[in-house]
């Protein structure tokens, strides 16, 4: 499945926020790209331009496809409580995702590949779809034969992350997604009522 591939930082300068994380080259160009980018006098955005960026925000700081995120908005409104809080918390409950809070991975894309690869497991079983999503109470733990790989070792080592939703054992190299994180708890500077606002015209 095709997935961006370009530079980054040029999509985070996009949107004004370093939404693919830790990011230098944002932090010196924190503007949009194009030579018009400092120019605070840009024109004023319409209710869809708006509405629009934050979907592709949304997307890209996730790594989902327009068809996926379309057919996981589909189960947010059909799903009891708020759709664009549960569309979210969809999003933070794939296995990708988990496993880049829990710090197995520095980014999801890391993460995606560590999933692709068949590095990881879920309640013991191997899994190899980084959309899969998880359960209150599964437990997610990397591969015996992958406890030793550079990049997870590495990665756990420069790790700081804490989330009340989440646990993990660094000894055992597992963790445990123990519930489904309130909006509050989720970080990502998305506007989720905006996506709700697009995909309802």
């Amino acid at each position: 499945m095709a997935r961006y591939t370009g530079p980054k930082t040029k999509i985070a300068r996009k949107f004004g926020q370093a939404i693919f994380g830790e990011d230098k080259a944002f932090d010196k160009r924190n503007y949009p790209p194009g030579q018009h980018g400092p120019n605070k006098r840009r024109g004023k955005k319409s209710e869809y331009a708006i509405q629009l960026m934050e979907k592709q925000k949304a997307k890209y700081t996730y790594g989902i496809l327009e068809k996926q995120f379309r057919n996981m908005f589909k189960r947010a409104t059909a799903a009891p409580g708020i759709t664009g809080e549960v569309l979210l918390q969809f999003c933070e409950s794939r296995l990708d995702n988990v496993l880049y809070r829990m710090g197995v991975a520095p980014t999801r894309s890391g993460a995606r590949q560590l999933v692709s690869h068949r590095h990881i497991t879920v309640n013991g079983e191997k899994v190899n779809i980084p959309s899969y999503q998880l359960k209150a109470g599964d437990v997610v733990g990397v591969r015996e034969k992958s406890k030793s790989l550079e990049a997870i070792q590495h990665s756990l080592a420069n790790s700081s992350n804490v989330y009340e939703w989440i646990t993990w054992n660094n000894d055992k190299m597992e963790g445990t997604y123990v519930s489904v994180p309130a909006r509050i708890q989720i970080p990502e500077q998305i506007n989720e009522q905006f996506i709700v606002e697009l995909y309802s015209k």
